[in-house]
């Protein structure tokens, strides 16, 4: 008699089973990585900014770089940081960002922003200045606090 070779049915269900099993284990633990991530990015972003923000502060605060008035010494837009100030006595520019951070929440280069004068918890920018930078989403991030907080 010849022996027959393969698997029995049993035998397949269960490795299926537990296939299916070791999946839906792994889709939430991916699925809190990815968020995990962006989460990451957003503060990496966020940080670059407020640094770019504090470094020209500190140039204008010193005399280094010419400021408008009513600016407080902070940047007018979130693109003199990209495009550059001169120096006072120097033929160069000095960049503070080679770009305007993405925010990975949003998908997009747009942030919100707040002046030196614009109250501390106010959603709406002054215009005067840049004093700092929050993300836009309004979605709340694993430590149960909104991205906008931040």
């Amino acid at each position: 008699m010849r022996q027959q070779r393969g698997f029995t049915l049993a035998e397949l269900v269960m490795v299926v089973a537990l296939l299916a099993i070791l999946a839906a284990v792994a889709l939430p633990t991916a699925k809190f990585t990815i968020k995990r991530q962006r989460e990451v990015e957003l503060r990496l972003a966020l940080r670059q900014m407020r640094n770019a923000i504090d470094e020209h502060k500190r140039l204008a605060d010193q005399g280094m770089i010419q400021v408008e008035l009513g600016t407080e010494g902070y940047p007018k837009e979130l693109e003199v940081l990209v495009e550059g100030v001169d120096v006072v006595g120097q033929t160069i520019k000095k960049k503070f960002l080679r770009r305007i951070p993405i925010d990975p929440m949003t998908g997009e280069a747009e942030w919100g922003m707040r002046s030196y004068q614009d109250e501390a918890d106010s959603r709406t920018w002054g215009r005067q200045n840049v004093y700092d930078v929050y993300s836009l989403s309004g979605a709340t991030a694993l430590d149960g606090t909104k991205y906008k907080d931040w």
